[in-house]
């Protein structure tokens, strides 16, 4: 059965498809919700979340060939909020031994964190994501030229905060 199928029915109540459907988009789930929180504890916590945010409103899935992009904005609404939560900074142990490139690192983050946050999103998507314009526009549903503009003033706002001589 394919999974567009198997949405079908997980839509309409079928409990065992709703299992199935989790377990097959688990390691892809858990793979956005790490780029997001960069650590194994906190992309599990955000994985509990979503499997409990499809569960509770899977019924309102409109359109079951998109299921796993809706579980993919669950994932990452939740990581968002989390981050929010936490308010802290994550530091991997390969830039703790570069004091150059976390110098450069911080700085980088701190401008980012001044953009509004649909503007953070954007440049997670794109730089740290690495996805295409089409499937940042599938993914926050608005048109790609619609992506193509914001990311351009995204940058452009970018480059103004870091100033002329900022990081290279």
């Amino acid at each position: 059965m394919d999974e567009i199928e198997l949405a079908k029915q997980a839509i309409n109540g079928d409990e065992a498809a709703q299992l199935l459907l989790l377990q097959i988009y688990k390691e892809a789930m858990y793979r956005v919700a790490y780029s997001y929180m960069q650590n194994e504890h906190d992309a599990n916590d955000a994985l509990q979340e979503m499997t409990y945010q499809c569960l509770k409103n899977i019924h309102k899935v409109q359109t079951p060939q998109y299921f796993k992009t809706w579980l993919v904005r669950i994932v990452i609404n939740t990581c968002l909020m989390m981050k929010r939560q936490q308010k802290r900074i994550v530091i991997t142990d390969d830039i703790v031994d570069q004091p150059e490139q976390m110098a450069e690192l911080f700085e980088l983050n701190d401008v980012i964190t001044k953009l509004p946050i649909e503007q953070q999103e954007l440049i997670h998507l794109k730089y740290f994501k690495d996805l295409k314009n089409s499937e940042i526009a599938t993914l926050q549903k608005i048109p790609e030229g619609t992506v193509k503009s914001r990311l351009h003033k995204t940058l452009k706002k970018l480059r103004h905060l870091l100033g002329e001589g900022g990081i290279s």
